[in-house]
């Protein structure tokens, strides 16, 4: 990447929208947080509920350095949320 594509943006990528994987009737965005030199666990939760699309945002503590790890139990923690706590998770 040249000198003015770094200070001018040419460079930059668009961020895309990561695919949703359905379970147990909710959807769920694997979205790891940027942390320092890795990844924390993270995940969008939604479910439509009487018409109305319900969101919850999940962070946890637990960092990775490969963001391919990072992605697995973010899926894996999702979906742990969603066996323990079902639709309460958006009150």
């Amino acid at each position: 990447m040249s000198l003015f594509s770094k200070l001018f943006g040419g460079g930059a990528k668009a961020k895309s929208e990561p695919t949703a994987e359905t379970y147990e009737g909710f959807q769920i965005f694997v979205e790891p947080q940027k942390s320092g030199q890795g990844y924390c666990v993270g995940a969008r939760v939604e479910k439509e509920i009487n018409g109305e699309l319900k969101s919850h945002m999940m962070i946890r503590a637990d960092n990775f350095q490969a963001k391919e790890t990072a992605d697995e139990v973010s899926l894996l923690k999702a979906k742990k949320l969603i066996d323990e706590q079902g639709d309460s998770i958006f009150r």
